[in-house]
């Protein structure tokens, strides 16, 4: 059994259609067993099952687990939802054995869990299910995919939050999964989706004419650039006529970099993101814009920056709410008056020094789904 573990198979026999008990089964035969197996994780697909008496020495081949490659975080809207939303991720997994969850906290959005998926039309019907068979409603983060980190060690690390990534220092290399992708397009559409491979770092190979009016094109392309908005960029450019189909062909090495955005000086790390270095301005740019339009006003000047380590790509701020401290003036010496606005200078120097900024929920909501457009 799964992870080795022993159990008395109290019923063996044939399914002819019904269940029908048996004394033994031989090779060959189709057959069920039952043993009392409470969960599911010790009785997956593709389990060898031995007698205890004669072990097999190894499992037989041809069997392997199922690789989560697109993941994304899971949040209950409500945080009494959190044991509702772990009960039904355990249910789901008792019949979809491809579907794998963690737990993981955030300091934007509470407790939920990190849960990886095949693929995004895996992820959508997970998402649908909780949603209506167990009356959830949940946030959804960005989805992300697994990177492969070298470090100077000679370790390699998987990594599929930010979060995770090692310093800079400790790494030498950063690997990000790749997907041969085919495109069947009218030849009408041909140049809007080239247009859109290349935007996306692809890599073109061939096209072929399956028709007179029809093409097919195959792509080499990162599989995070095709996680976000690429399929609904593909419908878009072709009216509805293109269709895509894709599979995971290996690692390569990319230059990636991590996106942090300060607020105030403070790294938030649910808005962390890994880029390629050639996006990072855009994408940095894009979530600084959206996060000055969302964040409250202070009665202190706010910075808000995205950041390659120590080094400040993007940058905008928030500007202060400005407190009429003259209006009692009517007159006199100017001197009264600039000390009125020194002491108020001083004031709010001492307030941005101790002062935090707090996200509202729903610019953490609105990031989430700029970073689906812009990645």
């Amino acid at each position: 059994m799964a992870n080795k573990k022993e159990y008395v198979a109290d019923e063996i026999g044939v399914l002819s259609p019904n269940q029908m008990e048996a004394d033994e089964l031989h090779a060959g035969e189709v057959g069920y067993l039952s043993a009392s197996i409470r969960s599911v994780a010790d009785a997956r697909v593709g389990d060898t099952i031995t007698h205890f008496a004669k072990r097999a020495e190894s499992a037989l081949p041809g069997y392997s687990e199922a690789t989560p490659m697109v993941f994304c975080g899971l949040f209950p809207l409500e945080a009494d939802q959190f044991e509702e939303l772990r009960e039904a991720l355990g249910r789901l997994q008792l019949n979809d054995a491809a579907l794998k969850f963690e737990p993981e906290s955030s300091s934007a959005m509470g407790f939920g869990f990190r849960c990886g998926f095949l693929g995004l039309l895996h992820m959508e019907i997970v998402q649908e299910r909780l949603e209506r068979e167990y009356n959830l409603n949940l946030i959804i983060t960005a989805p992300s995919v697994v990177y492969r980190v070298n470090c100077s060690n000679n370790e390699t690390v998987e990594c599929s939050n930010p979060s995770l990534l090692p310093e800079p220092g400790k790494r030498r290399s950063i690997e990000e999964p790749y997907v041969k992708i085919e495109l069947l397009t009218p030849k009408d559409y041909i140049g809007p989706i080239m247009e859109l491979g290349q935007e996306r770092r692809g890599e073109f190979k061939e096209m072929n004419y399956i028709t007179e009016n029809r093409a097919k094109l195959t792509y080499m392309l990162p599989l995070a650039e095709m996680v976000g908005d690429f399929f609904d960029q593909l419908k878009s450019r072709s009216k509805g006529y293109a269709s895509m189909e894709y599979s995971v062909v290996g690692y390569r090495v990319s230059d990636l970099v991590k996106l942090d955005i300060q607020i105030n000086g403070e790294p938030v790390e649910a808005l962390s993101t890994i880029v390629h270095k050639e996006k990072a301005y855009t994408v940095g740019r894009a979530l600084t814009q959206k996060l000055k339009e969302l964040i409250p006003r202070q009665m202190f000047k706010i910075p808000i920056q995205a950041c390659i380590g120590a080094k400040v790509i993007a940058s905008e701020a928030l500007s202060a709410i400005r407190k009429d401290v003259l209006s009692k003036c009517y007159g006199g010496d100017i001197s009264r008056k600039k000390k009125l606005l020194k002491k108020q200078a001083e004031g709010k120097k001492r307030m941005k020094a101790i002062g935090r900024v707090e996200v509202p929920q729903e610019a953490f909501m609105a990031v989430l789904k700029l970073e689906k457009e812009v990645l």
